[in-house]
């Protein structure tokens, strides 16, 4: 099985800039299966936060209208190289996931 995540934080001024991979299947529960003719039930993110230090500096809700694997980019101000950032996520299901990374 693949990461669940991938995350790349670096300085870029006086931001951070992140960048984040995430594996997941997000399905619509639109999609029918081609071999059943039944649909393919929902399967996504709905919830995403992100934090430096802690500090929460991104919240999401999401639906099943991203695509596979999605990717998030996004800058925050005010942090500083060596500070953690960590990202989580939860989807329909329950499941749920994060990781973490420090910026360089």
């Amino acid at each position: 099985m693949a990461e669940p995540m991938k995350i790349r934080a670096s300085m870029s001024g006086d931001a951070a800039d992140v960048k984040c991979l995430m594996n997941h299947v997000m399905e619509t529960g639109l999609r029918k299966d081609a071999k059943t003719g039944g649909l393919v039930p929902a399967h996504h993110i709905t919830n995403v936060t992100a934090t430096v230090n802690g500090k929460t500096v991104l919240e999401a809700e999401w639906g099943g209208g991203i695509a596979k694997n999605p990717y998030l980019a996004f800058k925050v101000k005010g942090a500083k190289a060596g500070d953690k950032v960590q990202i989580s996520w939860t989807d329909n299901t329950g499941d749920h996931t994060s990781a973490e990374a420090a910026i360089g």
